[in-house]
């Protein structure tokens, strides 16, 4: 009996030393996986076959799958425990997953999901799990299929498959700094993947490597390699670059000097893509009556951008309303808002939609055809903070969405594609191609991902923006321009005028005469932010105030036009342009002002 005090001190000591070393291996194991994964397994791929016959095209590669994509044995939770504890474990395994440990892969887990894989940009709510990079743990790491993207990004896997339908995986490969593939719609197996909005939904994968995303395009693409294709057209869409939040020719002038380097300058287009979708997508029209009762200050991008929402809350709620009405599952209040709001969607409304939808793809292939890529910015905003405002802004959701809904909404293939950082935070392009030419895409991607790369780097470390050479450079582009305008030949002269902006970006000249190109073509939003530029930068640029009291007035800005004009007076009182703009809107509308 004696004994009996020692042995529990003994038998006390052992146990906290094991509840020590198991807290410090569970937090060790949370810090090596950053999150990522919910729940990890071990699915091997066949024997290799016996020779002369080739090895599994995957063979050696690991990789994880989002908690969408069923699994045999296991419960797919869709980013919500009510789900989980409502839903009975696989009885197959999907077909994208068989597909790839069949060709030699390793499946080893599933990945975190945000709340029924819903948004593009994670939200947080109470019961979410939240993935994250070691180095950017203050940053969300995008939405829906983020805990894929931080497994690659953390090199925990060497790929990783998401669902993309408004974003979800083009954005976290974005926000984490890796290649993320969203292929054209319909050219992957969705059979076995839980459905979030079915005419949206794509299968896509991220990778660091863009072999290895190209070797599992291959295998999911069931498509032979071959001879490699070199696009004979690269069209940088100007107006969405105008959105970034960033120094513009960060990530374009990269864009520009790997084409270059790679298939002369002669492939290098530009487009105004608002002009272009307004002429060739009739029903957006229609659209913008019904939403904004005619204003023409609503652009294309950010139309379709409520195009694509309408439907991708629509088709979800469609998809899911039964369980949400039969469980009633605890959901993050803008999401239960969202869906309430969609309850009193006409058919005429979703139809139109649907129109938009299949015009959209006529206008984006006819642009592309069969040897085109279109490079747009990824997002227009760095990764924002955790719980950061901004996420739930409408700014920032609208220029999100409307740079996803142009492959969402025309069914193109797109991928995001790293250009190294900026603020710390990582920054990225995507490259679009026509719907079918995702190998064409890929092997655009593989040829060119090393060059982004190093101008990427050497972006960053060179000075030549600054240097005399740089603004003689600029004025001489500028010229160029000028003569074009003098032509008449406008999309042109704001090309000249991209490049002298590029070169020199402290030169109100240049913005303000890409507004006039720009008020030309009827592009009034993109004129009216260029005039503002060279307004900040030289105060008395009569001009810039000109043009800009043209925009606004034909964007219905009636009053600060008038304001823009009165200040053209005070600067050259003489100004016949300005007085009589002037003295034409008082009249019009001197009962407003």
């Amino acid at each position: 009996m004696a004994s009996n005090p020692s042995n529990l001190w003994v038998l006390l000591g052992l146990g906290l030393a094991g509840i020590f070393l198991f807290t410090k291996k569970f937090k060790k194991v949370l810090r090596e996986d950053f999150g990522a994964f919910i729940l990890k397994l071990q699915l091997l791929p066949p024997p290799q076959p016996a020779p002369p016959k080739a090895p599994h095209p995957l063979t050696g590669l690991t990789f994880a799958v989002s908690d969408l994509f069923e699994i045999e044995g296991y419960v797919t939770g869709f980013g919500h425990p009510d789900w989980a504890k409502t839903h009975e474990a696989a009885s197959q395994t999907s077909a994208v997953v068989s597909t790839l440990v069949e060709g030699g892969a390793t499946c080893v887990g599933k990945t975190v999901v945000d709340e029924l894989a819903y948004r593009h940009v994670l939200v947080l709510f109470k019961f979410l799990k939240t993935a994250n990079l070691g180095h950017t743990m203050t940053r969300v790491p995008g939405g829906s299929s983020s805990g894929a993207a931080v497994a690659v990004a953390a090199n925990l896997v060497d790929f990783s498959l998401g669902v993309d339908t408004v974003g979800g995986v083009r954005v976290p490969a974005g926000f984490c700094g890796i290649i993320g593939f969203r292929p054209s719609y319909g050219a992957i197996s969705k059979i076995g993947v839980l459905p979030v909005s079915a005419s949206l939904d794509t299968v896509g994968w991220f990778a660091k490597d863009p072999n290895i995303l190209r070797r599992v395009g291959h295998v999911l693409l069931q498509s032979a390699f071959g001879g490699q294709r070199s696009p004979r057209q690269i069209i940088m869409a100007d107006d969405c670059f105008q959105s970034l939040k960033i120094p513009v020719d960060r990530v374009s002038q990269v864009v520009v000097k790997s084409t270059e380097k790679h298939f002369g300058r002669q492939i290098l287009k530009h487009e105004i893509l608002d002009v272009y979708l307004n002429s060739k997508v009739p029903s957006l029209k229609e659209f913008r009556n019904k939403q904004t009762n005619g204003e023409v200050k609503t652009s294309s991008i950010r139309l379709l951008a409520n195009v694509m929402q309408l439907l991708h809350r629509y088709e979800f709620r469609s998809n899911h309303e039964e369980w949400i009405n039969t469980v009633k599952p605890i959901l993050e209040p803008n999401f239960s808002a969202q869906m309430n709001e969609i309850v009193d969607l006409s058919d005429a409304e979703i139809e139109l939609c649907k129109s938009i939808r299949e015009e959209m793809g006529s206008a984006i292939n006819s642009l592309l055809k069969d040897d085109g890529i279109l490079v747009v910015p990824t997002t227009a905003y760095l990764p924002p903070k955790i719980g950061g405002k901004e996420i739930l802004s409408e700014e920032f959701q609208s220029s999100s969405i409307g740079l996803m809904s142009i492959a969402s909404l025309s069914g193109c293939c797109q991928v995001t594609v790293p250009l190294g950082y900026y603020n710390k935070c990582p920054i990225s392009v995507s490259l679009i191609a026509r719907h079918g030419s995702d190998r064409f895409l890929l092997d655009t991607v593989q040829t060119m991902y090393k060059t982004l790369q190093e101008q990427a780097e050497t972006y960053v470390n060179s000075t030549w923006s600054n240097t005399d050479s740089g603004e003689n450079s600029a004025e001489m582009a500028k010229e160029k321009g000028n003569q074009a305008f003098k032509e008449q030949k406008w999309q042109k002269a704001i090309s000249y005028y991209n490049e002298a902006i590029k070169l020199n970006d402290k030169n109100a000249t240049y913005f303000s005469n890409r507004a006039a190109a720009y008020l030309e073509l009827g592009s009034f939003q993109q004129a009216e932010a260029d005039c503002s530029n060279a307004i900040n930068l030289d105060k008395k640029n009569v001009k810039a105030y000109l043009r800009r009291g043209t925009a606004r007035e034909m964007l219905g800005y009636y009053k600060d036009a008038i304001e823009d004009f009165k200040y053209a007076l005070v600067l050259e009182p003489t100004n016949k342009r300005a007085s009589v703009s002037a003295e034409r809107l008082r009249k019009v509308f001197s009962a407003g002002y």
